[in-house]
Protein backbone atom coordinates (compact mmCIF):
# COMPACT_ATOMS: atom_id res chain seq x y z
CA UNK A 1 0.00 0.00 0.00
CA UNK A 2 2.71 2.61 0.51
CA UNK A 3 3.73 2.93 -2.97
CA UNK A 4 0.13 3.48 -4.21
CA UNK A 5 -0.28 5.70 -1.40
CA UNK A 6 3.08 7.62 -2.63
CA UNK A 7 1.86 7.66 -6.34
CA UNK A 8 -1.16 8.86 -5.25
CA UNK A 9 0.56 11.89 -3.21
CA UNK A 10 2.34 13.14 -6.19
CA UNK A 11 -0.63 12.77 -8.01
CA UNK A 12 -2.43 15.45 -6.21
CA UNK A 13 0.33 17.66 -6.07
CA UNK A 14 1.12 17.50 -9.35
CA UNK A 15 -2.32 18.27 -9.89
CA UNK A 16 -2.29 21.63 -7.53
CA UNK A 17 0.92 22.40 -8.57
CA UNK A 18 -0.55 22.96 -12.57
CA UNK A 19 -2.44 26.26 -11.40
CA UNK A 20 0.89 27.81 -10.38
CA UNK A 21 1.33 30.67 -13.07
CA UNK A 22 5.45 29.16 -13.46
CA UNK A 23 3.89 25.92 -14.95
CA UNK A 24 1.46 27.64 -16.85
CA UNK A 25 4.31 29.91 -18.23
CA UNK A 26 6.20 26.60 -18.99
CA UNK A 27 3.73 25.30 -21.42
CA UNK A 28 3.72 27.83 -23.69
CA UNK A 29 7.21 27.54 -25.04
CA UNK A 30 6.30 23.84 -26.29
CA UNK A 31 2.92 25.25 -27.61
CA UNK A 32 3.81 28.25 -29.50
CA UNK A 33 6.52 25.55 -31.30
CA UNK A 34 4.75 22.81 -31.81
CA UNK A 35 1.46 25.04 -33.05
CA UNK A 36 4.14 26.99 -35.42
CA UNK A 37 5.42 23.35 -36.91
CA UNK A 38 2.11 21.82 -37.43
CA UNK A 39 0.43 24.64 -39.10
CA UNK A 40 2.95 25.45 -41.45
CA UNK A 41 3.38 21.83 -42.50
CA UNK A 42 0.01 21.83 -42.94
CA UNK A 43 -0.47 25.10 -44.74
CA UNK A 44 2.41 23.68 -47.20
CA UNK A 45 1.30 19.93 -47.45
CA UNK A 46 -2.33 19.75 -46.21
CA UNK A 47 -3.57 18.62 -49.73
CA UNK A 48 -0.63 17.22 -51.33
CA UNK A 49 -1.22 14.85 -48.28
CA UNK A 50 -4.61 14.08 -48.41
CA UNK A 51 -4.80 13.50 -52.10
CA UNK A 52 -1.69 11.24 -51.68
CA UNK A 53 -3.66 8.99 -49.26
CA UNK A 54 -7.04 9.48 -51.37
CA UNK A 55 -5.07 7.97 -54.54
CA UNK A 56 -3.51 5.14 -52.21
CA UNK A 57 -6.83 4.23 -51.01
CA UNK A 58 -8.12 3.76 -54.69
CA UNK A 59 -5.18 1.47 -55.69
CA UNK A 60 -5.66 -0.95 -53.14
CA UNK A 61 -8.11 -3.37 -53.89
CA UNK A 62 -9.81 -3.75 -50.27
CA UNK A 63 -10.27 -0.04 -50.13
CA UNK A 64 -11.11 0.44 -53.68
CA UNK A 65 -14.45 -2.16 -52.36
CA UNK A 66 -14.91 -0.82 -49.54
CA UNK A 67 -15.30 3.11 -51.15
CA UNK A 68 -17.55 1.42 -53.94
CA UNK A 69 -19.70 0.20 -51.34
CA UNK A 70 -19.67 3.15 -49.81
CA UNK A 71 -20.93 5.33 -52.92
CA UNK A 72 -23.68 2.89 -53.77
CA UNK A 73 -25.15 3.33 -50.04
CA UNK A 74 -25.38 6.63 -51.14
CA UNK A 75 -21.76 7.35 -49.06
CA UNK A 76 -20.36 9.58 -51.06
CA UNK A 77 -19.97 12.62 -48.26
CA UNK A 78 -18.78 10.33 -46.22
CA UNK A 79 -16.25 8.56 -48.56
CA UNK A 80 -14.97 12.84 -49.05
CA UNK A 81 -13.70 12.73 -45.82
CA UNK A 82 -11.92 9.58 -45.19
CA UNK A 83 -8.82 10.64 -46.76
CA UNK A 84 -8.77 14.07 -44.36
CA UNK A 85 -9.52 11.64 -41.38
CA UNK A 86 -6.63 9.66 -42.67
CA UNK A 87 -4.29 12.47 -42.64
CA UNK A 88 -5.13 13.80 -38.91
CA UNK A 89 -4.97 10.25 -37.76
CA UNK A 90 -1.41 9.68 -39.11
CA UNK A 91 -0.53 13.00 -37.82
CA UNK A 92 -1.17 13.04 -34.41
CA UNK A 93 1.23 10.78 -32.99
CA UNK A 94 3.66 12.58 -34.42
CA UNK A 95 2.28 15.40 -32.90
CA UNK A 96 2.18 14.04 -29.21
CA UNK A 97 6.12 12.92 -29.57
CA UNK A 98 7.08 16.30 -30.68
CA UNK A 99 5.06 17.89 -27.95
CA UNK A 100 6.88 15.18 -25.11
CA UNK A 101 9.96 15.99 -26.49
CA UNK A 102 9.63 19.52 -26.47
CA UNK A 103 8.27 19.14 -22.84
CA UNK A 104 10.53 16.65 -21.97
CA UNK A 105 13.83 19.13 -23.12
CA UNK A 106 12.29 22.64 -22.47
CA UNK A 107 10.05 21.94 -19.41
CA UNK A 108 10.95 19.27 -17.06
CA UNK A 109 13.91 20.84 -16.37
CA UNK A 110 12.51 23.71 -14.80
CA UNK A 111 9.45 22.39 -13.09
CA UNK A 112 11.92 19.69 -11.31
CA UNK A 113 13.83 22.58 -10.43
CA UNK A 114 10.37 24.20 -8.99
CA UNK A 115 9.26 20.77 -7.10
CA UNK A 116 13.00 20.74 -5.43
CA UNK A 117 12.79 24.26 -4.65
CA UNK A 118 9.72 24.01 -3.03
CA UNK A 119 9.49 20.49 -1.43
CA UNK A 120 12.92 19.29 -1.41
CA UNK A 121 15.61 21.87 -1.11
CA UNK A 122 18.26 20.53 1.35
CA UNK A 123 18.32 18.01 -1.67
CA UNK A 124 21.89 17.32 -3.31
CA UNK A 125 21.95 17.85 -6.97
CA UNK A 126 24.77 15.00 -8.11
CA UNK A 127 24.38 15.64 -11.77
CA UNK A 128 24.30 12.46 -13.05
CA UNK A 129 23.43 12.98 -16.88
CA UNK A 130 24.84 15.83 -18.90
CA UNK A 131 22.16 17.74 -21.27
CA UNK A 132 23.45 16.03 -24.28
CA UNK A 133 22.88 12.35 -23.27
CA UNK A 134 18.91 12.91 -22.32
CA UNK A 135 18.60 14.86 -25.58
CA UNK A 136 20.17 11.29 -27.11
CA UNK A 137 18.02 9.41 -24.92
CA UNK A 138 14.89 11.41 -25.80
CA UNK A 139 15.31 10.86 -29.42
CA UNK A 140 16.33 7.03 -29.24
CA UNK A 141 13.25 6.16 -26.83
CA UNK A 142 11.06 8.17 -29.27
CA UNK A 143 12.44 6.70 -32.39
CA UNK A 144 11.67 3.20 -30.71
CA UNK A 145 8.14 4.01 -29.59
CA UNK A 146 7.19 5.02 -33.09
CA UNK A 147 8.71 1.77 -34.28
CA UNK A 148 6.75 -0.43 -32.16
CA UNK A 149 3.66 1.65 -32.96
CA UNK A 150 3.91 1.81 -36.35
CA UNK A 151 4.02 -2.12 -36.27
CA UNK A 152 1.21 -2.51 -33.74
CA UNK A 153 -1.02 -0.16 -35.92
CA UNK A 154 -2.71 -3.33 -37.86
CA UNK A 155 -3.43 -4.85 -34.34
CA UNK A 156 -5.74 -1.82 -33.64
CA UNK A 157 -8.22 -3.20 -35.98
CA UNK A 158 -9.03 -5.41 -33.36
CA UNK A 159 -11.10 -3.29 -30.81
CA UNK A 160 -9.67 -4.27 -27.30
CA UNK A 161 -6.03 -3.72 -28.81
CA UNK A 162 -6.95 -0.34 -29.41
CA UNK A 163 -7.63 0.99 -26.12
CA UNK A 164 -4.51 -0.72 -24.98
CA UNK A 165 -1.63 -0.46 -27.16
CA UNK A 166 -1.33 3.27 -27.79
CA UNK A 167 -1.63 4.03 -24.23
CA UNK A 168 1.00 1.18 -23.36
CA UNK A 169 3.48 2.83 -25.70
CA UNK A 170 2.80 6.44 -24.82
CA UNK A 171 3.14 5.02 -21.16
CA UNK A 172 6.58 3.62 -21.81
CA UNK A 173 7.83 6.65 -23.81
CA UNK A 174 6.50 8.77 -20.89
CA UNK A 175 8.12 6.89 -18.15
CA UNK A 176 11.37 6.31 -19.96
CA UNK A 177 11.81 10.15 -21.21
CA UNK A 178 10.52 12.06 -17.70
CA UNK A 179 11.73 9.68 -15.53
CA UNK A 180 15.06 10.16 -16.77
CA UNK A 181 14.95 14.06 -16.80
CA UNK A 182 13.57 14.32 -13.24
CA UNK A 183 16.76 12.51 -12.13
CA UNK A 184 19.19 13.28 -14.22
CA UNK A 185 20.30 16.93 -12.48
CA UNK A 186 19.67 15.71 -8.53
CA UNK A 187 20.92 11.82 -9.02
CA UNK A 188 23.99 10.10 -9.23
CA UNK A 189 24.39 7.66 -12.60
CA UNK A 190 23.91 4.65 -9.34
CA UNK A 191 20.93 6.29 -7.88
CA UNK A 192 19.35 7.29 -11.10
CA UNK A 193 19.56 3.10 -12.46
CA UNK A 194 18.25 1.95 -8.55
CA UNK A 195 15.29 4.50 -8.44
CA UNK A 196 14.34 3.01 -12.13
CA UNK A 197 14.64 -0.05 -11.37
CA UNK A 198 13.42 -0.57 -8.08
CA UNK A 199 10.68 1.65 -8.54
CA UNK A 200 9.81 0.39 -12.19
CA UNK A 201 6.37 -0.39 -11.86
CA UNK A 202 4.82 2.49 -10.11
CA UNK A 203 6.94 4.54 -12.64
CA UNK A 204 5.16 2.75 -15.64
CA UNK A 205 1.83 2.94 -13.96
CA UNK A 206 2.06 6.55 -13.58
CA UNK A 207 3.36 6.76 -17.56
CA UNK A 208 0.05 4.31 -18.84
CA UNK A 209 -2.02 7.04 -16.54
CA UNK A 210 -0.08 9.64 -18.45
CA UNK A 211 -0.96 7.67 -22.10
CA UNK A 212 -3.96 7.84 -21.19
CA UNK A 213 -4.31 11.12 -20.29
CA UNK A 214 -2.15 12.39 -23.46
CA UNK A 215 -5.25 10.67 -25.67
CA UNK A 216 -8.10 12.61 -24.68
CA UNK A 217 -6.94 15.32 -27.14
CA UNK A 218 -7.39 13.15 -29.60
CA UNK A 219 -10.99 13.03 -28.85
CA UNK A 220 -11.00 16.57 -30.85
CA UNK A 221 -10.80 15.21 -33.58
CA UNK A 222 -13.55 12.19 -33.28
CA UNK A 223 -16.90 14.33 -34.58
CA UNK A 224 -16.51 13.70 -38.21
CA UNK A 225 -16.35 15.76 -41.10
CA UNK A 226 -17.32 18.85 -38.65
CA UNK A 227 -13.91 19.16 -37.07
CA UNK A 228 -11.87 19.67 -40.93
CA UNK A 229 -13.40 22.99 -40.65
CA UNK A 230 -11.78 24.04 -37.59
CA UNK A 231 -8.84 22.08 -38.25
CA UNK A 232 -6.54 25.35 -37.59
CA UNK A 233 -8.11 25.80 -34.59
CA UNK A 234 -8.08 22.48 -33.13
CA UNK A 235 -4.72 22.04 -33.92
CA UNK A 236 -3.49 24.65 -31.58
CA UNK A 237 -5.65 23.61 -28.90
CA UNK A 238 -5.33 19.97 -28.99
CA UNK A 239 -1.22 20.93 -28.96
CA UNK A 240 -1.93 22.76 -25.90
CA UNK A 241 -3.82 20.10 -23.94
CA UNK A 242 -0.77 17.98 -25.18
CA UNK A 243 1.85 20.28 -23.69
CA UNK A 244 -0.34 20.51 -20.46
CA UNK A 245 -0.80 16.85 -19.98
CA UNK A 246 2.78 16.18 -20.35
CA UNK A 247 4.01 18.94 -18.24
CA UNK A 248 1.36 17.51 -15.66
CA UNK A 249 3.16 14.22 -16.28
CA UNK A 250 6.54 16.01 -15.45
CA UNK A 251 4.90 17.29 -12.28
CA UNK A 252 3.73 14.18 -11.16
CA UNK A 253 7.27 11.97 -11.80
CA UNK A 254 9.08 15.02 -9.94
CA UNK A 255 7.12 14.60 -6.81
CA UNK A 256 7.35 10.81 -6.88
CA UNK A 257 11.19 10.38 -7.84
CA UNK A 258 12.42 12.93 -5.71
CA UNK A 259 10.87 11.88 -2.49
CA UNK A 260 11.79 8.58 -3.79
CA UNK A 261 15.62 10.12 -4.18
CA UNK A 262 15.10 11.09 -0.61
CA UNK A 263 13.89 8.28 1.01
CA UNK A 264 17.02 6.39 -0.78
CA UNK A 265 19.51 8.95 0.86
CA UNK A 266 18.31 8.71 4.49
CA UNK A 267 18.36 5.00 4.33
CA UNK A 268 22.36 5.31 3.35
CA UNK A 269 22.80 7.58 5.96
CA UNK A 270 21.27 5.54 8.02
CA UNK A 271 23.12 2.50 7.10
CA UNK A 272 26.35 4.02 7.47
CA UNK A 273 26.02 5.85 10.87
CA UNK A 274 27.70 4.72 13.80
CA UNK A 275 24.96 2.69 16.35
CA UNK A 276 24.31 3.17 19.41
CA UNK A 277 25.56 0.77 22.20
CA UNK A 278 23.18 -1.92 23.06
CA UNK A 279 20.78 -1.25 26.05
CA UNK A 280 21.81 -2.68 29.61
CA UNK A 281 25.41 -2.95 28.71
CA UNK A 282 27.81 -1.93 31.66
CA UNK A 283 30.85 0.70 30.70
CA UNK A 284 33.53 1.20 32.72
CA UNK A 285 34.24 4.45 34.36
CA UNK A 286 37.14 5.10 36.07
CA UNK A 287 35.87 6.25 39.89
CA UNK A 288 38.20 8.32 42.35
CA UNK A 289 38.10 6.21 45.82
CA UNK A 290 38.61 7.60 49.05
CA UNK A 291 40.76 5.95 51.76
CA UNK A 292 38.27 4.65 54.17
CA UNK A 293 39.18 6.04 57.65
CA UNK A 294 40.13 2.46 59.21
CA UNK A 295 43.03 2.29 56.42
CA UNK A 296 44.33 5.91 57.24
CA UNK A 297 47.91 5.61 59.08
CA UNK A 298 48.08 6.68 62.83
CA UNK A 299 49.56 9.62 64.00
CA UNK A 300 52.80 8.57 65.99
CA UNK A 301 52.42 9.18 69.74
CA UNK A 302 53.72 12.14 71.64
Amino acid sequence: MRPLRELLDAFWRAAAYCLHPRVVVLTLAPLLIAAALALGLGWLYWEGAVDGVRELLERWSLTAAVLGWLDSMGGQGLRAVIAPLLVVALAVPVLVVVSLLLVSTLSTPALTNLVARRRFPALQRRHGASFMLSVLWALGCSLLALFVLVLSVPLWLIPPLVLVLPPLVWGWLTYQLVAFDVLSDHASKEERRRILREQRWPLLAMGVISGYLSAAPSLLWAFGATVLILAPLLVVVSVWLYTLVFAFSSLWFAHFSLAALQRLRAQEAAAVAPSPPPGGEIIDMPLSVTPSPLQLPREPHA
